[in-house]
């Protein structure tokens, strides 16, 4: 055999061992990551509170790197807190009256939506017409959930907040008065009581407004009971004419009450 001969066979018996070696220590190193991935599985399925932190550290991280790329972190259920709904999902009447509404008061169907859709179901549990209340609503607030009058009165609803404040526990308390879905039950249980204690839904809306013991209530009751009127043709089909929203002659701002005598000085009586 000659030296060429000899330094060849050398050669490959040294690359054969290289190759050998590499095989069994990736061989090794895959059999170890396996067993590691193995450990680690059997330990996040027996101890759920580790796979929780876990998660929860991943969402941390993937949310400080999305913020760090595009200036805030997405939110994926601000589409749940959001207070709106598909109008072409509500049953026909639903649907016309929140068209009608939105045109009327330049409101966007879609918050529309969910709040008459609330008022029929709320309604339904109440026993009381749903356009009545959404009349309420389009007097007292023009669909503003963050409207507040001078003495008080708060939310879509204008409910005096602090006279009621024991109505707001169930729903976590008085901030509660700005989430348009609460202000509407709360203002419906409100109105139920001022009608119990008129005997009569004129006179129950004299109540509401702060005027019950008044001989004037500026024309609240009368513009509240139009409105509804003309939200019942629409439920039923009929084609009424939507003019803008005037103010009652006499009467504050739909979201001011009387400053002489007001709903919470009724109820504290």
């Amino acid at each position: 055999m000659t030296a060429t001969e000899k330094f060849t066979r050398g050669l490959r018996v040294f690359a054969s061992d290289i190759a050998q070696g590499f095989f069994e220590i990736t061989h090794n190193g895959f059999a170890l990551l396996g067993l590691a991935v193995m450990f680690a599985t059997i330990t996040l399925v027996a101890r759920p509170e580790l796979r929780e932190a876990g998660e929860v550290e991943l969402i941390n991280w993937l949310q400080d790197r999305q913020a760090s790329i595009n200036g805030f972190v997405s939110s994926t259920d601000a589409v749940d807190r959001a207070t709106a709904a598909d109008p072409k999902n509500l049953p026909k009447q639903q649907a016309a009256v929140t068209y009608w509404l939105s045109r009327k008061y330049n409101i966007a169907p879609e918050p529309l939506s969910a709040l008459v859709a609330e008022a029929y179901d709320t309604g339904a549990k109440a026993k009381l017409d749903p356009t009545l209340i959404l009349a309420i609503m389009a007097v007292e607030s023009g669909f503003n959930p963050f409207a507040q009058s001078t003495v008080g009165a708060q939310g879509l609803m204008q409910v005096m907040t602090k006279v009621h404040s024991e109505k707001y526990q169930f729903f976590g308390g008085q901030f509660a008065a700005f989430d348009p879905l609460t202000n509407l039950r709360v203002g419906v249980k409100v109105l139920q009581e001022c009608i119990a204690r008129a005997g009569s839904l004129e006179g129950g809306l004299r109540y509401y407004v702060g005027a019950g013991n008044m001989e004037e209530d500026g024309g609240y009751a009368t513009k509240v009971l139009a409105e509804h009127s003309r939200l019942q043709q629409v439920a039923a089909g009929r084609s009424v004419r939507h003019m803008a929203p005037q103010p009652v002659p006499g009467k504050a701002p739909a979201t001011e009450k009387p400053a002489t005598q007001t709903v919470a000085s009724l109820f504290n009586s």
